[in-house]
Formats: C-alpha cells, structure tokens, sequence
C-alpha cells in the first residue's frame, strides 16, 4: 500500500515548544480572489513542562457558538504557569463553514464531522480532517469537542461520551463528562457515526468528551457560562489546569435505542407539544407537522416511542420530510 501524501496543512506554532502561542493551520487554497491563497485556522498552544495533552475543538460545525466563544475566551485568559502539560485549543474547527455560519464548508459542502479519517490530497473539509487525524489526534490523551444544536436543533444542556467497547475507556470518558458539571449528562448513541470525529479519537483509544448545549443557531447566556466552566472542570479533573473541579448537580440521561429518535414524513409547519426537559410518556404527541399547501387539511401527529424527556427539538419552524423532528432521553442512575 503507497504511504500517504504529507498533510498539506503547515502549522505556524511549534507544539513541543512552552509558554503560549497564538497562531494558525495554514492550508493552501487556491481560489479565484486569491491564486496563492491559504485558509488559516487559527491555533493556540498552552504548554508548560511534561504532563497529559488536551485538545480542544469548536467549529466542527460551523452554526454552532457556545463552543468557539468558550475556546477563543481560554485561548485569550489561560495561564502558562496554571498549566501542567499542553492544552491545544481550535476554536473553530471547520473555519470556512464558522465564517460562514453554515454547518458544512461553503467551499465543499464538506460535513467535518463525517469526513474522517480525510485525505492529504482531498477537499479542503477532508484536508482538515486528515490533519487531525494524523497530526493532532496522536498528540493527545484528552478530546474535547464542542458541539450544539445549530440552525436546525435545539438540546437541553448536556454533556455526553459513549459506551464503548472498552470499559476503561468509557469509565474515563464519562469521568470527564460527571467533571463538566453540566445540567444533564448524557449516555450518547449516534444514528450516524461512520466519519466522525468522535470515533476517529475514540479508535485511536483517546477519552473523548463532547456536548450539545442549546441551538438554534445562536448562543444563551447560560449556555455560554456552562460550557466556559465545563471546560475548565474538565481541564482541572484531568490534572492539567490547576485547581478545584467546581461541581454542580447533573441529571444523568441515556438513549437506549433507536427510539428515542422522530422523523418527520411529510414537509410542513412543526408545532412542537412538549417543552424540552418536560416528560414524556410513550405514545404521545410531541409534535404536530402541518400540511401549508392549502388550507382544510388536518396536522400528522408525531409520537412518542417511549417514555422520557424530550432532550432535542427540531429549529425552526419549517421541516422537510427525513428531519429529526425529535430526541427522546431517559434518566439513568450513574
């Protein structure tokens, strides 16, 4: 098999270097406004002496805020001499699709969060990609991935790992999810994890951490304050922040199956019936789609295939048929 072509992607911080630096992830992009352009990721490493790496992202998507206004503020305020080991912070991951605002790459249409493991010579989505996994992911013990609802979702505040095939990995994983502190944490089950960014890490054996806080394609006040002391929390449990974990009470929640997902079959209106973090009992309607093409004709009703409570919402108002149109989440002792 040949060897793969070297990354494209040239950093302009040195990562076995201490103190702080700020800089980018310089990829080549040539482009009609710019013959010998670059897109240029910006990049901060904190590094002080020997101890465990975190790296952390926002931006994978890029209508996603609380993530990338938690990392550029730690970026900015992170202390050198709090440091025990390296903290590498990315705050906008997917930085086409953040300038953007959009979720894929306006140049690719590229969903980051399934173009992994990427390519060397492949899109500009899947050349980012590639140097996570060859480059950055390696470097790492902890993974931190921001992530939340975008223009299109609405979660209750969670934190979130996965169950894993290896136990010592998963117990890791949700220790760091219990030290966020968010007001719910979630057991996670993707419909979807051919790609991501998260099993990318997680095959390599990393503890791999992420969120869904809020959505809608903008950013609360209080969501922004959980995840900027989530993180922290998180650094701090892991012994590379100095400091006390400053813990909360979190509400434990899983997805045991399939079920807890609603689709919707029909393009229309969506009123939503239940609030998110209200109960839920198995087989009621949590949402109605109206029909908009005439008048006369009568909502499809959306049901409940368990009982829970309602963790996600679809945002905003309209939906196509095959959109999520909910997430249903059960409490579970941890």
């Amino acid at each position: 098999m040949p060897a793969l072509r070297p990354s494209p992607i040239a950093p302009t911080v040195d990562f076995e270097r201490d103190g702080v630096q700020h800089g980018f992830l310089r990829l080549p992009y040539s482009r009609d406004d710019s013959a010998w352009g670059s897109v240029m990721i910006p990049v901060c490493v904190v590094s002080n002496g020997k101890g465990s790496t975190a790296l952390l992202t926002g931006g994978n998507h890029g209508d996603e805020y609380e993530g990338p206004l938690a990392l550029y503020e730690l970026a900015r305020t992170l202390d050198p001499k709090s440091v025990s080991g390296t903290v590498i912070i990315v705050p906008a991951m997917n930085y086409p699709a953040f300038r953007a605002g959009t979720r894929t790459s306006p140049i690719d249409k590229g969903n980051m969060n399934r173009s992994f493991p990427g390519r060397p010579d492949g899109t500009v989505t899947e050349k980012i990609a590639d140097y996570f996994q060859r480059e950055l992911l390696p470097r790492a013990d902890l993974v931190f991935d921001f992530h939340s609802g975008g223009k299109t979702l609405d979660f209750v505040p969670f934190c979130a790992a996965h169950t894993l095939a290896d136990k010592e990995q998963e117990k890791k994983a949700f220790a760091a999810v219990e030290a966020f502190s968010a007001p719910f944490s979630m057991r996670m089950t993707e419909i979807d994890a051919v790609g991501m960014y998260d099993t990318a890490a997680e095959e390599m054996g990393k503890v791999f951490a992420t969120t869904e806080l809020g959505g809608g394609g903008t950013s609360r006040a209080e969501t922004v304050r959980i995840a900027r002391r989530g993180i922290l929390n998180v650094l701090r449990h892991a012994g590379i922040v100095n400091g006390a974990v400053e813990k909360t009470r979190t509400q434990w929640l899983g997805m045991p199956s399939g079920d807890c997902f609603a689709f919707a079959e029909e393009d229309g209106m969506i009123e939503t019936m239940v609030d998110l973090g209200e109960p839920v009992e198995d087989g009621q309607v949590v949402a109605r789609i109206h029909p908009v093409g005439r008048t006369g004709q009568a909502p499809l009703e959306i049901r409940a295939r368990m009982s829970g409570l309602l963790a996600a919402r679809h945002f905003p108002g309209l939906v196509k048929a095959g959109d999520c149109v909910s997430v249903m989440a059960v409490a579970v002792q941890e």
